[in-house]
C-alpha cells in the first residue's frame, strides 16, 4: 500500500464575467465552496495554467467569449494507502467527483508519495 498525490484538471463555467481575474476568483471559490461543503477541504483548489503555442510561455488556464468564461482548475488531494496508482486515481475522481457533480474531471498527474513526506 502506497500514498500517492493526485492532480486532476477540472473544466469551470462562470457566468456574467467581465474579466479574467473576475472568472479565476469565482471558479476557485465556487469549487472550494462546493468541495467543503462535502467535508472535503484536504482538497487544494488552484488555477490551471496554459502554455502559449507561440512563445511557449505558461498563462493562467481561462477564455472568457458572451460574458461566459471556461477555467481550467486544477485539484490536488493526497491518497493514503492505495493499492496503485490506478487505484489511487480512481479514490481521487471519486471523492472529488462526488462533491463537483456534473464537472468535467480528468486526471494529469499522479505522484507516488515516501512514506516520511509531509502532506
Amino acid at each position: 500500500m502506497s500514498n500517492y498525490l493526485v492532480a486532476m484538471e477540472a473544466a469551470w463555467l462562470v457566468r456574467d464575467v467581465d474579466n479574467i481575474d473576475d472568472a479565476i476568483g469565482v471558479a476557485v471559490s465556487e469549487a472550494g465552496k462546493r468541495l467543503n461543503n462535502e467535508g472535503k477541504d484536504y482538497v487544494e483548489v488552484n488555477v490551471g495554467l496554459t502554455g502559449c503555442p507561440a512563445c511557449g510561455e505558461d498563462f493562467d488556464s481561462a477564455y472568457i467569449a458572451a460574458d461566459t468564461a471556461l477555467v481550467g482548475l486544477v485539484l490536488e488531494m493526497e491518497v493514503f494507502n492505495a493499492d496503485s496508482e490506478e487505484h489511487a486515481q480512481r479514490i481521487a475522481k471519486s471523492e472529488v467527483g462526488g462533491a463537483l457533480r456534473d464537472v468535467p474531471l480528468k486526471v494529469v498527474e499522479t505522484i507516488e508519495r515516501e512514506e516520511d513526506e509531509d502532506a
